[in-house]
């Protein structure tokens, strides 16, 4: 079985959350890498399909938006899960996850979307990033917990037959 973690990443954040859910499928036996949406690759030879972005003015940054628009047939062909990471810990409700997640799993069969905290640092941030991070009153620092990373991977691979 062998599995793709498309991620999104501006700052390097997310990136690093799908690199931490490829290695944990990889330990029980999911052959795994990791990709950029802008990536040009074959869907082909992988039956699990991890789509990740982070969150910006509530928002998928566009190339995972638009990966996720442009695969729709091979995607819904997958199993697939969606994750997100952004500010804070997690949308109050449902309903105020972004749309892209909400219209997202309709749209390629999606199993199901997980948020996870991502992390702040306001040195990598351009002059327009930091005065929106001001006005939401967002605070620096390192919030993801790998450790729930690492519990959702092992949820997805038991998901699929692998042994967690």
């Amino acid at each position: 079985m062998r599995a793709v973690v498309v991620v999104a990443s501006r700052h390097g954040g997310t990136r690093e959350i799908g690199e931490v859910i490829a290695s944990t499928l990889a330990e029980v036996g999911i052959e795994s890498d990791v990709r950029s949406p802008d990536d040009e690759f074959d869907l082909e030879p992988y039956d699990v399909v991890v789509v990740g972005s982070p969150i910006y003015t509530g928002r998928w940054l566009p190339e995972a938006r638009e990966y996720v628009d442009a695969n729709v047939e091979a995607l819904r062909a997958r199993k697939v899960w969606l994750f997100s990471s952004g500010l804070s810990d997690a949308p109050a409700k449902a309903s105020n996850r972004p749309a892209e997640t909400q219209e997202r799993l309709g749209l390629v069969g999606a199993v199901a979307h997980r948020h996870f905290s991502g992390r702040l640092d306001l040195n990598v941030l351009n002059f327009a990033e930091r005065a929106i991070i001001a006005a939401a009153r967002g605070k620096q620092g390192d919030r993801r917990d790998m450790d729930a990373v690492r519990a959702w991977a092992r949820d997805v691979a038991a998901r699929v037959g692998a042994s967690a």
